[in-house]
This record gives C-alpha cells, structure tokens and sequence, in this order.
C-alpha cells in the first residue's frame, strides 16, 4: 500500500474515533461526576501509553527522564489532562453535547492568539478575520435554533468550553518548545496528571470507589479520546506527505460527532449548529491557508 494512502487510512481512523468521543463524555457524565470520569479515563490512558512503550521495548529509556524533563511534564500535566479535561467535561455537564462539541473547536483561533506573546508570532489581519468569523459561528451554536436560545444557553457552561480551548491552546504551544519524544513526553504529562486527580479527588470528594456503570465510558475515552487515537493521528502524520491535507481531514470530525450526538443521544440537532460550526471551520481554515 502506497504510503500516502497508509496516512489517509490513519487519518480518517481517527477522525472517527475522535468523532464519537463527545457522546461518550455524555454517556459518561450520566453517571461519573466529570472529575471522576476524568480521573478514570487517564488511567486507562496512561496504560495504553506504557503498553505502547513496552511493545516498543523502550522501557529503560522511559525511566532515563531528567529533573528537567519531570518538571515540564509536572507543568504540562497540570494543563492536561488536569485543567483542560477537568473544565471540558464540566462544559458538558452544563450544556448539550451539540453546543458544548463545537464551542470547544475555536482552540485553533485562541493558539493564533497566544502563539504571539509565547512563541513570537505576529497576530495578522488573516488571525483577525478568523476570530470574528468563528466568533460569528460561537453566536449560531448558542442560539440553538432561535435568538432565545441564547437567552437559555448555560452562560457557565459556553464559558467553559471556550475557556477549555484556550487551555488546549496554551498547552500545544507549550508541548510544541518541548522537544522530548512525543511517547514518553505523553506518558508523563498523564502521570503527572492522574497524581493531581487522585489528590482532588481525595481533597473534594469522599473518595469512593467510582460507580462501576461508568467504567465503560471512562475505559472508551481513555483508548479513543485520549490514547490510541493520538497515536493514529501521528502515525498519519508522518506517513503524509502533506500534512496541510492530511491535518484538514480533521475538520470532518465535528460533523460526523453531530451524527452520533443525534442517534445515540437523541438530541435534536438546530440547523443553527450547522450554520455556526459551518462558520468556525471556515475561520480555523481561513487562518491556516496559505
């Protein structure tokens, strides 16, 4: 098989797993509280990470980590999974999983944003352009369906998801001027992670043993929304021999998530969700065109 069909195989792979992720968070979150429906997804994640590495047979570079190394992985952890999923999965908690899944996909806008004070890249007309149309798309998605709809709209939650975006953004850029590889760089950011949601959870909770009723949901997200995807998706990566194309497949996944969202949750999807994810996409890929 040609290498360039390896990498649209991959990437479309994955573009359907991650496409069904939000209706697993919902499911997830009719049962766990998001804290604890996190805290069981990045451990299965971190067992798929060190299966990964173990298959590898990359075990003893796995524990030549540096200080250096352990405290950017503290940093990152603390950014995701911690923050970014702890703040997301209150986001759907609060909203429909229509409203919550597209709000959540301006985190490419919001990296534009801090990629200029952090990496020093200038903010252009093309960045400006970008945000107002996606903002445009933000305003048709919380309408769901009709001006009052924005009346009705959790304003927590919207501020959630988007703020859940800037985080993601801050910890891209972040992980990008972390030259560690990518796998063990992965394992520990969600080591560090999983010790900072155990401590939460130790903290604000009673500390009980999750409803076993979740776990499937928690073990789904931690393979496809948080492990092997990611893999998938860099395998893509670099098989491709361009990752623009390749990277645009990606825009496919919200569209396909309002599918399973409409089946298997059975909300009923606005035509204004269309509309507004229509607009944020077309902000995201406006910015990224050369």
């Amino acid at each position: 098989m040609k290498r360039i069909s390896k990498a649209y195989i991959y990437a479309l792979l994955s573009v359907l797993l991650w496409s069904t992720v939000a209706t697993a968070f919902k499911l997830g979150l009719m049962v766990l509280s998001p804290l604890y429906l996190i805290l069981l997804s990045t451990a299965f994640s971190l067992l798929v990470f060190f299966v990964v590495i173990l298959l590898q047979g990359r075990i003893r570079e796995l524990f030549t980590v540096t200080f250096t190394g352990l405290g950017k992985s503290a940093l990152l952890g603390a950014l995701n999974p911690f923050g970014y999923y702890l703040i997301l999965f209150q986001a759907y908690n609060l909203l429909p999983a229509q409203v919550a899944q597209p709000l959540n996909m301006i985190w490419p806008v919001t990296l534009a944003l801090l990629s200029a004070p952090l990496l020093k890249q200038k903010i252009t007309i093309r960045n400006i352009v970008a945000i107002l149309v996606s903002f445009v798309g933000v305003v048709f998605i919380s309408s769901q369906g009709s001006l009052s709809g924005i009346a009705n709209t959790n304003l927590t939650g919207a501020l959630l998801a988007v703020g859940s975006s800037i985080i993601w953004a801050f910890f891209w850029v972040l992980s990008v001027l972390d030259k560690r590889d990518e796998i063990f760089k992965l394992f520990w950011n969600f080591a560090f992670g999983l010790s900072y949601l155990v401590i939460a959870a130790f903290l604000f909770t009673d500390f009980r043993l999750p409803d076993p009723r979740g776990i499937p949901a928690s073990i789904y997200i931690g393979l496809f929304e948080l492990g092997i995807t990611y893999i998938l998706w860099m395998k893509a990566m670099q098989l491709s021999e361009n990752n623009a194309k390749t990277g645009n497949l990606i825009f496919l996944s919200p569209f396909l998530s309002l599918v399973f969202i409409h089946f298997i949750l059975g909300e009923t999807i606005f035509v204004t969700t269309f509309i507004g994810l229509a607009f944020i996409i077309s902000g995201i890929w406006y910015q990224q065109k050369k």
